[in-house]
């Protein structure tokens, strides 16, 4: 019996060796998760615990936590980024583009990779129509971007059991909910073969400052070593690294810094390009097709 029914298990040493891609060994993914928190729900995560341990519905200070980042966040992301010309991706809740049209006109008019990641920030298998919500997601960003997303990201990275079945059926190429592997990996799918996404729990500011709540300055510590690691592994092939990023946990006033800083290794270096989710897609697909992986 495999160890899961989508993804065929090999270990990493065994993996057929990719080539460079445009002649470099070290490819960065920026993923900044862009989301629409519902004023009128519970909040998916929280910072400040309640009075007495009783929820209340509005979670003003919660809620607003998360609107900071919209705010202010978003705005510091798109100046590092856009001055030093790095693309990013975003994933993408779909109500963010009438929640906050102004972000929303931004992510498009940087070019960055619109990802989806929902309609509000709700867990997939939470939702009682799921492929309604799928479709209504990539549907909205269509409309929006005039191209429909390749990728998608769940909230939470929550998928129900049917989720990548009806993610394929919708035209997504590749999910990035499934972190088990530093590079891209083919999983089975009812409709045919889809690719999961190397992504991040390691180096997710969610993870570390929302979920650990470690001190500022340990995702770059955190980044240094995984950097360090991956440079001994170049010679079996390119590798992946990603930075997943919230714009209300990396992008406040004594953390946006750390991030500037991570980007100034990466960009002095001169074996590592910046690239979007799609291009990674179509660089794993060409140099290793479905067949090869026997699905």
């Amino acid at each position: 019996m495999q160890s899961n029914p989508r993804i065929p298990y090999r270990m990493a040493s065994a993996a057929p060796a990719l080539p460079p891609l445009q002649g470099k060994r070290l490819l960065v993914q920026l993923v900044v998760n862009i989301e629409h928190w519902l004023f009128d729900q519970p909040m998916p995560r929280t910072v400040l615990t309640p009075p007495h341990g009783r929820d209340q519905v509005p979670d003003v200070p919660n809620f607003a936590w998360a609107e900071y980042g919209m705010r202010c966040g978003m705005p510091r992301l798109f100046r590092l980024f856009g001055e030093r010309g790095l693309p990013a991706g975003a994933s993408f809740n779909a109500g963010v583009i009438d929640a906050y049209p102004e972000c929303a006109a931004a992510v498009l008019e940087a070019g960055w990779e619109f990802i989806g990641h929902g309609f509000h920030q709700k867990a997939l298998h939470g939702e009682g129509d799921e492929s309604g919500v799928i479709d209504a997601s990539l549907d909205k960003i269509e409309r929006f971007s005039g191209r429909r997303p390749r990728g998608w990201l769940s909230p939470g990275l929550r998928e129900s059991a049917r989720a990548p079945d009806l993610l394929r059926a919708a035209g997504i190429d590749y999910v990035f909910d499934w972190v088990l592997d530093d590079q891209p990996c083919w999983m089975r799918t009812t409709g045919g073969p889809m690719i999961a996404m190397p992504y991040t729990l390691e180096l997710n500011d969610s993870v570390i400052y929302a979920v650990e709540r470690q001190a500022t300055g340990e995702m770059h510590s955190r980044f240094t070593r995984t950097l360090a690691c991956l440079e001994g592994e170049f010679a079996a092939g390119p590798r992946i690294l990603t930075l997943a990023l919230h714009p209300h946990l990396i992008a406040v006033p004594h953390r946006i810094g750390e991030l500037a800083a991570m980007l100034d290794t990466l960009q002095a270096r001169d074996d590592t390009l910046f690239v979007q989710s799609h291009e990674i897609a179509d660089w794993f697909a060409a140099a290793c097709p479905a067949a090869s992986a026997g699905l």
